[in-house]
């Protein structure tokens, strides 16, 4: 049987498979169809996530070409199309792991934010944090942000942000005591604008691709552009998250801005 992932609930899903081209693709959804009575559509895979708002290239194979879905996890909903926006249910184990991080009375910064999951899960887990800003460039992704704030009342802890991050940072009036970077692909392009927007003693999760266990290159970048804007850094941890491709995984560098 062919391995796929689930977004949506028990009410509706959605599944998301990749499937090679002599597959017999009706037949593999309609197999996955009937043994989960949840999933009223099937969508294959046709592409890597690519451009600024990080998208997949989908083909519907099966089922109901609506593919809005209100997806459940840890005690909070997220409303969604995975055609218009950014979301990964893989990463259900990772968000409470950060937001199990997040002290109470912290002002957290979430770049690349997507449907606002992260932010809404720190929300949830750490009540008494102050503050949570997500920023996030796709429009769906906002409009969904703001929904899914709403559904799971955090809009007191919770505000989004539509706009580039880069952009974003250059004009936000206040530093964070910590700031989430889950962009694995392109976060080095952001780390000076991240250390930019970090209080003294402020924690930065970056996350990266890296193959082997060699985070070497990413460990020096961030030495350079910490000094290169008369800032220190000290590294806090290594973990290995989620695998990416084959002998690829993402990684999460915590560091701390001195």
């Amino acid at each position: 049987m062919v391995s796929f992932d689930l977004i949506g609930s028990k009410e509706k899903s959605v599944a998301i498979v990749e499937i090679g081209e002599n597959d017999d693709q009706k037949e593999m959804a309609e197999q996955i169809m009937k043994n989960n009575k949840s999933v009223k559509s099937v969508l294959k895979k046709l592409s890597v996530r690519r451009g600024e708002f990080r998208l997949r290239g989908y083909e519907l194979i099966a089922g109901d070409k609506n593919t809005e879905v209100v997806h459940k996890e840890h005690g909070y909903v997220l409303k969604l199309d995975p055609q218009r926006v950014y979301f990964s249910p893989r990463e259900a184990t990772e968000r409470q792991r950060i937001a199990g991080g997040v002290k109470s009375g912290e002002t957290v910064l979430v770049m690349f934010a997507g449907i606002s999951a992260l932010a809404i899960a720190i929300a949830k887990k750490q009540p008494k944090v102050k503050k949570i800003v997500s920023v996030e460039i796709n429009l769906s992704a906002v409009e969904y942000a703001k929904e899914n704030i709403r559904i799971n009342k955090v809009s007191h802890l919770v505000s989004t942000i539509e706009g580039d991050v880069r952009g974003v940072c250059k004009n936000f009036p206040q530093t964070f005591d910590r700031i989430l970077m889950p962009l694995p692909l392109e976060a080095a392009n952001f780390v000076k604008d991240a250390i930019n927007s970090s209080k003294k003693n402020g924690i930065i999760s970056y996350y990266t691709i890296a193959e082997n266990d060699d985070l070497s290159k990413d460990l020096e970048m961030i030495e350079k552009s910490a000094k290169q804007l008369n800032r220190n850094i000290k590294i806090l941890d290594k973990q290995k998250v989620l695998p990416y491709s084959p002998h690829k995984f993402k990684y999460r560098i915590d560091f701390r801005v001195i």
